[in-house]
């Protein structure tokens, strides 16, 4: 089965403008990601998606292969269709450009399930949240899942909501998703074509497009936690992690 990974990448951002190219320890924040990528023993293949020269210039720079996109998609995944329809895959991860502490581990956990079972369609990852004072952050989104590890669904809300922390509601786990996706090609193709739902244009969360047409999503947890740049301070927190690392 052959995997490529896609890192979508676009220069504006309403939060941090330009944090793909955010330099931390000398490289640009989309050189951290692609490398740690390379680095899963399933994918064969890894490309950078963007729209802005400059981002298309600095990969290129550090030798990573990046395709030029539309500048009119509304989504990543949109962007990540773009891609997908013009190369031969059977399946599609797409890897957020702003996860520069991504495990290598961690995709290769997300795409196991999917190539041990064909009726999957869609895969991504979640992990313990351990800090209860995260809870009620809107940018770390929150999933419940059923007995099978499938997402019911995805919140920026706390969820579940615990009615009665005195009795066995104390025993509920709360579990943060993390934003990588696995897609059967086709269904990648399929999904992006579908019009925005409800739900997902209430939470902002295009994942939810997929559960409101009744698709299923598998749901991998994870011991590895990943920190996502948003905002310039959660750079800061991830140089100070890498300091660490090396």
């Amino acid at each position: 089965m052959k995997v490529t990974a896609i890192l979508p990448a676009r220069y504006a951002s309403t939060r941090f403008e330009g944090k793909p190219l955010a330099d931390i320890l000398g490289k640009p924040m989309i050189q951290h990601v692609y490398e740690r990528v390379k680095m899963a023993k399933n994918v064969e293949n890894v490309l950078v998606a963007t729209d802005d020269q400059r981002i298309f210039d600095a990969v290129a720079a550090f030798g990573g292969e990046v395709l030029m996109t539309s500048s009119h998609h509304p989504t990543g995944t949109d962007r990540l269709a773009e891609v997908a329809a013009g190369i031969d895959s059977d399946f599609i991860v797409n890897v957020q450009g702003d996860e520069p502490l991504i495990q290598p581990e961690m995709i290769d956990e997300a795409i196991a399930p999917m190539i041990d079972d064909p009726s999957l369609v869609m895969g991504t990852l979640k992990c313990l949240i351990k800090e209860p004072e995260t809870l009620k952050e809107s940018d770390i989104v929150k999933v419940v899942v059923d007995k099978d590890d499938f997402a019911l669904y995805f919140s920026r809300f706390p969820i579940p909501f615990v009615r009665d922390e005195s009795g066995e509601g104390r025993a509920v786990n709360y579990f943060r998703h993390i934003g990588l996706y696995v897609y059967k090609r086709q269904f990648l193709l399929d999904f992006a074509a579908m019009k925005p739902s409800p739900l997902e244009n209430a939470e902002k969360l295009e994942q939810l497009r997929a559960l409101e047409n009744g698709f299923k999503i598998k749901v991998v947890t994870t011991d590895h936690e990943s920190i996502g740049v948003d905002r310039p301070e959660d750079l800061e927190k991830v140089k100070e992690i890498m300091k660490e690392m090396t």
